[in-house]
């Protein structure tokens, strides 16, 4: 039986889903807050932060903040999802367009799950004991609050700005330093890809 490019679009997405929640439910449930797992030397951590805001550990301050966050991002699912079905409809795009889409629709879920849901089925993480599922009393946070969980850390470069800089000099400094998760990458990758070999399908489009 020969799948419809719709349903292997839906496929993808399911399961870039199951990759970036499966990685998130291993560390909330194993790992203390702030734990860090060496994995290739000083140059690639798992390193469990949450993050209350935005991608890579970036934050839209206080409780209203959160919320508008979480409803922006329900309205970017919301277009992504009907720019994607259009596109589909119209067989218009190359696959390289809509596996683009598909990553950055599956990002946008993935982060939007932790942001809606955890919050009501995981207790606090804290840097002594890692989370539970399904807490007795109910979890840390309602319906839109929770916290969005990061782990990919890469602090490629290590190192101190030069004395001769002024304001700067003899600081520390890692280059990259944000902590993120693989629903960002997928988002990253997508853009980066779409940027680079498909821009030309959307600078053909009126």
């Amino acid at each position: 039986m020969k799948l419809s490019t719709g349903k292997k679009i839906t496929i993808l997405v399911i399961l870039l889903l199951l990759v970036d929640q499966t990685v998130k439910f291993a560390v909330k449930l194993n790992m203390n807050l702030y734990e860090s797992i060496p994995v290739f030397g000083n140059w690639f951590f798992i390193h469990f932060i949450e993050n209350p805001g935005a991608a890579f550990g970036m934050q839209l301050g206080g409780t209203w903040g959160k919320l508008l966050l979480s409803l922006i991002r329900i309205a970017a699912i919301a277009l992504i999802s009907w720019y994607m079905h259009r596109l589909i409809k119209q067989q218009s795009a190359p696959t390289g367009v809509l596996v683009g889409g598909a990553l950055i629709l599956a990002g946008a879920i993935g982060n939007m799950i932790d942001s809606a849901f955890y919050g009501m089925i995981f207790s606090e993480s804290t840097p002594y004991a890692a989370a539970t599922l399904f807490p007795e009393g109910g979890g840390y946070a309602p319906f839109l609050h929770g916290k969005v969980v990061d782990m990919l850390y890469f602090p490629i470069i290590n190192s101190t700005w030069p004395e001769w800089l002024p304001g700067i000099g003899g600081r520390e400094f890692t280059f990259f330093s944000p902590v993120f998760n693989i629903a960002d990458s997928y988002i990253t990758i997508a853009v980066f890809y779409i940027l680079l070999f498909q821009h030309k399908f959307f600078m053909g489009k009126k």
